[in-house]
């Protein structure tokens, strides 16, 4: 079944799937958010780049384990560079313009702000994922299929 014959139910399972592991990770980037800032005294633009690594690191593995765990066609660590390069981009250049917007723009409080760049961030995220990360395997046609047992391949 291709991801365009996914049904619409099994799509908003796996939306929530991954909202909940989003709502964890959520969890993980604030606390470190909150221990670097207010612990270690770094900047919070730097702060919430480590903090949204971390989170992003979470969040690949349960992805792997929960989410997605229906989805492996490509190595782990092929995952896991290609997660890294959407989502954590995505997260990271979406969290600091946001928080540089909001923090020093608006002048939120730097945790309600780090809440609103992850909102926004989460959407994106998840079509990322689901299209290219954890795409998945294509079908052979049958005429590949028959090309493959002609050259016993």
């Amino acid at each position: 079944m291709s991801t365009a014959q996914e049904s619409s139910r099994t799509i908003l399972a796996r939306w929530l799937r991954f909202n909940f592991v989003g709502a964890v990770g959520i969890a993980v980037q604030l606390a470190t958010l909150a221990f670097l800032r207010t612990g270690l005294h770094l900047h919070y633009i730097v702060a919430t780049a480590l903090a949204v690594e971390a989170a992003v690191i979470h969040n690949f593995i349960w992805h792997e384990r929960y989410t997605w765990a229906d989805r492996r066609t490509q190595a782990v660590a092929t995952r896991f560079i290609t997660f890294n390069a959407t989502n954590g981009a995505v997260s990271i250049a979406g969290n600091l313009l946001m928080m540089k917007l909001l923090v020093d723009g608006a002048r939120l409080p730097y945790l309600p702000a780090n809440v609103v760049a992850i909102a926004v961030c989460s959407i994106a995220n998840f079509l990322l994922s689901d299209r290219l990360v954890f795409r998945m395997a294509k079908r052979p046609t049958a005429k590949h299929a028959c090309l493959r047992s002609a050259t016993g391949g």
